[in-house]
Parts: C-alpha cells; structure tokens; sequence
C-alpha cells in the first residue's frame, strides 16, 4: 500500500508500507514540497503517487529507508537523470541526498 506522508507517519502507516518488502520500505521523495511516498513495490509506484499529488518529476527522487537501522538508501531507477545531471541509480548531488535525507528522517524517523 503506498501512503503520500505530508506529516509525520503513524506506527500503522509505516507498519502498511514495509509490509510489502519485508525489512524496507520503498520510496520517492519530492524535495521541493518536503513530503514523501512511501510503500509501492517499486519507486515507479511511489513517484506515480506523489505526481498525482502534484508534484513534478523534477523534484521526486528515489530511496529506501530501513527502519531497523535508520538508515536511508539513495539507489533508484528513477533517479537516472542524465537531463539533470544525474548519470546514476544513485543520488549524485550531496545536496539532493541531504534533503531526502532530513525529510525522510523528519516524517519516518524514529518509528
């Protein structure tokens, strides 16, 4: 099930979206807007959820957050952006990585 989180998750939110891979949860983060989709099984999933919400594909990237450790990984087929400098699975930019760092941190952290 994939959540748009503009707030801070719930424990069942959070319970909801890692229960489709196990240990992990899935997620596209717009950097702009601070919020996050998390949940789908693949970051398409999540990225498809947060345009509808009106975000621009610009802005969304890709991660995965492990609640255990947490920990958040910045791998994704979404993230090959080469128009944006982006030549990577990987978040290239420490500055994007920052952001999608602190807003996953701010709305999932600590759960």
């Amino acid at each position: 099930m994939v959540h748009v989180i503009r707030e801070r998750a719930t424990a069942n939110q959070l319970a909801e979206m890692i229960r489709q891979l196990d240990n992990y949860v899935k997620l596209a983060v717009d950097v702009d807007r601070g919020v996050l989709a998390g949940g789908g099984a693949l970051h398409a999933d999540c990225e498809a959820a947060l345009l509808e919400d009106g975000s621009r594909q610009e802005d969304v990237w890709g991660a995965d957050w492990y609640p255990a450790a947490q920990e958040v990984a910045f791998g994704s087929l979404i993230n090959l952006r080469p128009g944006q400098g982006n030549s990577s699975m990987e978040i290239q930019s420490a500055a994007i990585r920052a952001r999608v760092q602190e807003i996953v941190l701010r709305l999932l952290g600590g759960l």
